[in-house]
């Protein structure tokens, strides 16, 4: 059967360097850090103190407090970027065929400050079971897209995917295939995550995984740099409007970019840390080229997973040599997570985002922090260190991995019509 064209129509960002798109994208550009000292809860006897936590948000100015109360701050994240994706999108709802019209959504974690919460309320007890009746349903990973698609009446397929840092990712591929193969119209996609607890950061502590350069948190998150030494906790969420590219014609909407393929692969070696050869990443790479129709030399920017984490970074980069061999250091490298943080399950969405906008808008934006040059890193590749750089972009990839050695590379062209 024909495969049907997928396009991006919508987006929506809320994140530690903007709470919109416009304040996003211009933060990105600029090269923002979002990392600043903890304001969530007292975190002074935490080997890690800062993060990359939302800035200036208040719920109640998107959701009215009865309903907020009802949701984890990782859905009312959620509501906030979809909300902006779908009016971004110009979707009708009264118009639209809502039965054709899907939300899959992925989320690493779910709602870990209600989980935490109840468990210190019911420890804090005498041992009678108080618990709060929204605790299982404002917990549940499930819940965003359940909540997205009742206030829009979305009636097309409706879950969330959680394969850790890759969820959003997943999501974004699994919402790829649904409108290739005709299943849906639409779908609105992407991933949001609320960490930055004292369970987020009191868990990262103790595996060691995030960086502790305590006296200066905005150059904390520095990937590439041969003094990182782990990654910062971000918190937020993105959407993306997808949608079968003759539906968007018939209505006229904006098109952004295609959504040209996805690939999927894991590491198969180790808990948390990726291979050292990168030999999934090497696998992700080619699934996803294959699955696009594209070759190697066809790609111009690889937005990385780049954590700044010492083993993740090296074996990315080591992949990317392998699978485009002589062409890498022709593609503009670089990590958005040095200035929004690692934001988990949302981390794919809101970074596949950032791709668009830079096929979009010409410019790719910078990796910061960078100061050391690490001897185990290729000299070759151009890893858009600290400056944005201009660059016609008409082929994007954006690689996202997750603890467990999910691997998730998604891939976008600039609109051929």
């Amino acid at each position: 059967m024909q495969l049907k064209r997928v396009v991006v129509t919508g987006l929506g960002a809320l994140t530690p360097i903007g709470n919109n798109i416009e304040e996003y994208w211009s933060a990105l550009v600029n090269g923002v850090s979002g990392a600043a000292p903890i304001t969530r809860f007292d975190a002074a006897k935490f080997k890690t103190r800062f993060a990359c936590e939302l800035k200036n948000f208040e719920v109640t100015d998107f959701i009215n407090r009865k309903e907020a109360r009802k949701m984890d701050p990782f859905t009312q994240y959620a509501m906030v970027a979809s909300d902006e994706a779908i009016a971004d999108a110009k979707i009708d709802l009264e118009e639209i065929d809502r039965l054709r019209v899907g939300v899959i959504w992925g989320a690493g974690i779910g709602g870990l400050e209600t989980f935490q919460n109840e468990a210190i309320n019911f420890g804090a007890g005498d041992g009678t079971p108080r618990f709060n009746p929204f605790f299982i349903p404002k917990m549940i990973a499930d819940i965003a897209p359940g909540n997205i698609s009742i206030k829009n009446g979305f009636m097309g397929p409706n879950y969330t995917t959680v394969s850790a840092c890759a969820s959003s990712a997943n999501a974004m591929i699994d919402a790829l295939n649904y409108i290739r193969l005709g299943t849906c119209d639409v779908i609105v996609t992407g991933g949001s995550e609320a960490a930055v607890v004292i369970s987020g950061v009191g868990g990262f502590n103790a595996m060691h995984a995030l960086s502790t350069r305590n006296e200066s948190p905005e150059t904390a998150s520095r990937p590439f740099d041969a003094e990182r030494d782990g990654f910062v906790l971000g918190e937020g969420a993105g959407a993306i409007v997808l949608e079968e590219y003759e539906h968007a014609k018939a209505r006229g909407a904006k098109i952004y970019a295609e959504v040209i393929g996805g690939g999927m692969s894991s590491d198969a070696h180790h808990m948390t840390a990726p291979h050292p050869e990168g030999i999934g990443v090497m696998a992700v790479m080619k699934n996803c080229l294959e699955n696009s129709g594209i070759k190697p030399e066809d790609v111009d920017h690889i937005n990385t997973h780049g954590t700044s984490t010492p083993l993740g970074d090296v074996a990315e980069l080591k992949a990317i040599s392998a699978v485009f061999g002589d062409h890498a250091k022709n593609i503009n490298i670089n990590s958005t997570k040095s200035m929004t943080g690692h934001l988990l399950g949302a981390a794919g969405a809101i970074e596949s985002i950032a791709a668009i906008l830079a096929m979009k808008h010409g410019i790719v934006p910078p990796t910061i922090n960078h100061q050391n040059v690490d001897e185990n890193i290729n000299p070759d590749l151009n890893l858009t260190l600290n400056v944005a750089q201009k660059r016609d972009i008409k082929v994007a990839m954006s690689n996202t991995f997750g603890f467990g050695g999910h691997n998730a590379c998604v891939a976008f062209k600039k609109i051929d019509e």
